[in-house]
């Protein structure tokens, strides 16, 4: 009895220990459709209407990000491709989604101990959005609107509504000569009029990055939080 009683507080204390060291994402689907929930790291899982995923990150890290995928077909293996958000044509991203897709961004534990989060269109739109710390009083980001059915007929996609920089490549839209090389314009600016806690382009910081304290803070990612039920456009498959 001695050695089973050490035995399970042996085993107590490392899951204590694993928790203490990571942070956990839930990522809720509330979409009256499937969406294929990315992750990087993390890699993906399909949510169908009310399903939800836990991943556990590294209380230490940085450059990650979460999205979702619609209009996806994977076959048994899990490859196949998604309308919006694919990434690479597998089911366990590895890299990075392709745009349209709304993004919830973070580092982790960085400067200060703090964690940084925000909610990114720079890679455009696919699915409303909630990105909320789930303890403390960190900022809630919240993009809702529906920004699909508002779309300017210039940035259109299938199942999205793309950011400009995706459509036109240029430094105007995409800062891409450095600091200070660009501001708002009235694509961005249809962003950030109906999402104004999110990134509308790549230099528009200072509105749109939000701190948590690191190592002690969760997180939860919401498709389609409460009031936003839009449909979304998909081609067929």
């Amino acid at each position: 009895m001695a050695n089973a009683s050490f035995s399970g507080f042996i085993a107590a204390t490392l899951l204590l220990i694993s928790t203490a060291s990571a942070t956990t994402f839930e990522i809720r689907n509330q979409c009256t459709y499937t969406v294929w929930a990315a992750a990087s790291p993390g890699g993906g899982r399909r949510l169908d209407p009310g399903q939800s995923w836990t991943l556990n990150v590294d209380i230490k890290t940085s450059s990650n990000r979460i999205w979702g995928r619609t209009g996806c077909n994977f076959d048994s293996s899990g490859r196949g491709r998604c309308q919006t958000g694919d990434c690479g044509g597998v089911l366990q991203c590895t890299g990075w989604g392709q745009p349209p897709n709304t993004l919830a961004e973070y580092a982790l534990n960085q400067f200060n101990n703090l964690d940084f989060y925000d909610m990114s269109l720079v890679d455009g739109f696919n699915i409303p959005m909630d990105f909320s710390p789930t303890n403390g009083n960190c900022h809630r980001i919240l993009c809702n609107a529906d920004i699909n059915g508002q779309c300017p007929n210039v940035l259109r996609a299938p199942g999205g509504c793309n950011n400009p920089c995706t459509v036109f490549k240029t430094n105007e839209y995409c800062c891409t000569n450095g600091p200070g090389s660009c501001a708002p314009t009235t694509y961005s600016k249809f962003f950030k009029d109906r999402c104004p806690d999110a990134y509308s382009y790549p230099q528009d910081d200072a509105t749109s990055t939000f701190t948590c304290p690191g190592g002690s803070t969760n997180y939860r990612v919401v498709f389609c939080p409460r009031g936003s039920g839009f449909p979304i456009e998909m081609v067929t498959q």
